[in-house]
């Protein structure tokens, strides 16, 4: 009996010394500044090899903490890409696989992420922090605010909205959408130089209101560089240059989004929050060609591709992590990466158990540690036929395994095989050569997906606009 309670004595004891090592006090654990640019391209900075935009800032931080090369989006659109970073799932699990999905009668529409999924929100609030999302969410039906960033896990979000294609609620896309304050505030951009201050100034005032004995988890969803925001008030950026409008405005909305972090990092340095805050910056995509030239300051680095194609122009992003003392500055990383990596990297850097995700942590990358690797990455894309024609179904799936890369659009089609080591730029496909390979690749764009509502598999061929269509069945029903 005595030896039972003794036992039991001592397991009591190492019970509690293994709680004290894993889980930290809440203050111990560092702050997490996660910032998102939006349709940025791999070759936009100049830590990554631009030599006209002006991004002192992001430079600057790549310089004190560490870069990677070979770090890639969730896929390359926004809404897909935002659902792999959000849930830690690759693009052939995730709920949301394209801007639209397809339904009934052709009608192509928002799907958003399922209840039962967790997100990056909701995780780091279970883990302790107090969390916001600022910007870009993209990621719900805007007419059940139940899948709106403040209820996903944020418990201060500002977010826009917009409305429905097909009815419902109303919304100005200028208006962002406060849930502290249950309000709404209109975006004047005639006072702004770009939507980015106008965001940057809610970051301040959460800022302010936070709790500063409790870390926090802080998403900056920026809007810049996406095609879509074709006004800035700032013209005298950039205009001794003799460029077209459209190509100025493009490299003054980069080197406003670079002051924007800046303003927010120098808060945080007032603050005595920054020496204890691990901060990354990524792109939710590769450079876009709306609006302007992607060619015109070589926005992808040279590669291959751009927005909305799965070579790697439209899939490789910058990545860009500091945190003061732990990461060593000025490293250099070629670990091949995606988004799915953040949620088990956030959760090891919490001290937490990651939910059950496709991901790596890459926590032992960041301090110099021994890393472990992806067998391969995978991507695929549904683009929606409400604009567009899909003669092969506007379906389109590639992997990475090594330094190999394989890229297929339309199920019927032939898949291309290229050598990353040796042409980065993906110019000779070597599918040919290496039939047994591409029979590997083959096997991986069939098994390692599944299905979900929205997105069949192979997608669906149309000739026809889809918008065309579902407006002559409304006028036929009348």
């Amino acid at each position: 009996m005595k030896n039972k309670i003794l036992f039991a004595i001592i397991l009591c004891f190492i019970m509690a010394a293994y709680g004290c090592q894993t889980k930290l006090p809440e203050r111990a654990k560092p702050n997490i500044l996660f910032l998102l640019a939006d349709d940025l391209g791999y070759g936009e900075l100049g830590s990554y090899g631009q030599e006209v935009i002006k991004t002192p800032v992001l430079d600057h931080l790549a310089e004190q903490g560490m870069r990677f090369t070979d770090f890639y989006a969730g896929t390359s659109v926004c809404s897909p890409s935002r659902a792999v970073l959000m849930t830690g799932k690759h693009a052939g699990h995730a709920t949301i696989r394209g801007n639209s999905g397809i339904f009934e009668n052709d009608v192509w529409k928002r799907v958003p992420l399922r209840k039962d999924e967790i997100t990056l929100g909701e995780m780091m609030k279970d883990a302790g922090y107090q969390t916001a999302f600022i910007g870009k969410w993209h990621l719900d039906d805007p007419n059940d605010e139940s899948t709106w960033a403040m209820n996903r896990g944020f418990d201060y979000a500002v977010q826009e909205q917009w409305e429905s294609r097909f009815g419902g609620k109303k919304f100005d896309e200028k208006v962002h959408w406060v849930n502290v304050d249950k309000d709404s505030i209109y975006y004047d951009q005639e006072k702004y130089d770009c939507i980015d201050v106008f965001r940057t100034n809610f970051a301040l005032e959460y800022l302010d209101r936070k709790d500063k004995e409790k870390p926090f988890f802080l998403f900056m969803s920026y809007r810049i560089p996406h095609g879509h925001e074709r006004y800035i008030r700032n013209k005298a950026l950039y205009a001794d240059q003799g460029w077209e409008e459209r190509e100025r405005r493009h490299a003054a909305k980069i080197t406003l989004l670079d002051g924007q972090i800046g303003r927010l990092l120098k808060r945080l340095e007032q603050d005595g929050d920054l020496d204890h805050t691990l901060v990354l910056f990524t792109s939710d995509n590769g450079a876009h060609h709306e609006g302007h030239d992607h060619l015109f300051f070589e926005s992808t680095g040279g590669l291959r591709g751009f927005k909305r194609d799965l070579y790697e122009g439209g899939i490789r992003t910058p990545f860009i992590a500091f945190w003061k003392d732990k990461i060593e500055q000025g490293r250099v990383s070629g670990h091949p990466g995606a988004f799915y990596d953040f949620m088990p990297t956030l959760a090891e850097v919490a001290g937490i158990r990651s939910p059950g995700t496709d991901g790596i942590s890459v926590l032992p990358e960041l301090l110099g540690n021994k890393q472990g690797k992806h067998d391969y990455l995978y991507w695929e894309l549904q683009l929606d036929g409400w604009n567009r024609k899909l003669p092969k179904g506007g379906f389109r799936q590639a992997v990475r395994k090594g330094n190999w890369k394989a890229v297929r659009y339309g199920v019927d089609s032939r898949t291309e095989l290229y050598n990353l080591e040796e042409d980065v730029c993906e110019a000779e496909d070597l599918a040919a050569d290496y039939p047994e390979l591409v029979r590997q690749m083959n096997r991986i764009f069939r098994d390692v997906r599944t299905d979900t509502r929205g997105f069949p598999y192979g997608g669906k061929i149309q000739d026809y606009m889809a918008r065309d269509r579902y407006n002559a069945n409304l006028m036929a029903n009348k």
